[in-house]
């Protein structure tokens, strides 16, 4: 058979599990390459990493206590999953799930379309944060 592969020379390269599958195959099961495929595929369909869309980008919420840098941080980190989220779908849910603070009303009063814009609104309420809290840590070691 022209399709007919020698299997057994490519099981260093697949991992584990599916090792452990393949091994328990019966000799002379696959008859192709295409039927291995298939039965590969069905095998371990649920263990791909599907790929996010811009709809997951509305579930990254600021936790509470979580400051705005660090929301900031993992929105970012979650936005790179999703190459094709536009300007505007990233700033509609950066928004949408931030918490109810200073940055929240001041885009509500002055709403942005733009995530470069929202984040360079941001980045001064990231240095209000970090002087509060630069100024509260101040007070608490004079306190001692």
């Amino acid at each position: 058979m022209a399709d007919e592969l020698p299997l057994n020379c490519h099981t260093p390269a697949i991992a584990e599990a599916a090792q452990q599958w393949f091994n328990q195959l019966p000799v002379g099961a696959i008859g192709s390459f295409q039927e291995f495929r298939s039965l590969f595929l069905h095998q371990f369909a649920s263990s791909r990493k599907l790929r996010k869309t811009e709809l997951s980008l509305f579930a990254v919420h600021q936790k509470d206590d979580e400051l705005l840098k660090e929301y900031l941080q993992r929105f970012n980190a979650a936005a790179l999953e999703v190459p094709a989220a536009t300007q505007e779908v990233k700033a509609s849910a950066f928004s949408q799930r931030l918490l109810d603070g200073d940055l929240f009303k001041s885009l509500a009063k002055k709403p942005v379309f733009k995530f470069d814009a929202l984040l360079a609104r941001a980045a001064k309420y990231i240095s209000m944060e970090e002087a509060q809290a630069a100024k509260k840590e101040t007070r608490g070691e004079k306190r001692k």
